[in-house]
């Protein structure tokens, strides 16, 4: 069975920073949004999407939000003894990959999106194996970080913005952002 393309979804600013200490530095509402409804909005109404986020990503999610209501989480850990409640667990990308393609949940799950951490958006962007989307918001700031995403590199091909996706540059909070699209194919 091929790999699925998976869909990232990240906002990072001018120098790749998405996060310090466990939370997003900036707070853009029209970004949450958008999060919300592209993670959660499916063709199928019979399915959900599956959200993919290591054990960091789930841990910085306010426990009130957990799990992410209307999808299937799916937590990447190999030090989790089980499942936290609400969701399930995966040792690895790959085994998050089969787990929702293959078996119980493969009828139930319309399409994959990684939303976090770092190591997981490393891994999906950097792998010859795995093709994906990237949902993007630059947020055109300068911001403090201690974590990163990898650079979009030569790879990835931006597409034009669905109707769904502003094309200008929006500005909340004092904030700049737009939104992109990108594809990486495999070669």
């Amino acid at each position: 069975m091929a790999t699925p393309k998976l869909k990232l979804v990240v906002a990072a600013c001018n120098n790749g920073g998405i996060g310090i200490e466990g939370r997003i530095p900036w707070r853009i509402k029209q970004d949450l949004a958008f999060f919300k409804k592209i993670t959660s909005t499916t063709q199928d109404t019979e399915k959900q999407n599956a959200v993919i986020m290591g054990r960091k990503t789930w841990f910085s999610i306010p426990e009130k939000f957990r799990p992410l209501p209307g999808r299937v989480n799916v937590v990447l850990s190999r030090e989790l003894p089980e499942a936290p409640e609400g969701a399930h667990l995966a040792r690895s990308l790959n085994d998050a990959i089969t787990l929702l393609t293959t078996g119980p949940l493969a009828s139930k799950v319309e399409s994959l999106f990684v939303i976090g951490g770092s190591s997981v958006y490393e891994e999906a962007m950097t792998s010859d194996k795995i093709p994906c989307l990237l949902y993007l918001t630059r947020v055109i700031e300068n911001f403090k970080c201690d974590t990163f995403i990898p650079d979009v590199d030569d790879r990835f091909k931006k597409l034009p913005n669905p109707d769904t996706m502003p094309e200008e540059v929006l500005k909340e909070n004092g904030v700049d952002f737009k939104f992109e699209l990108y594809e990486k194919s495999l070669c």
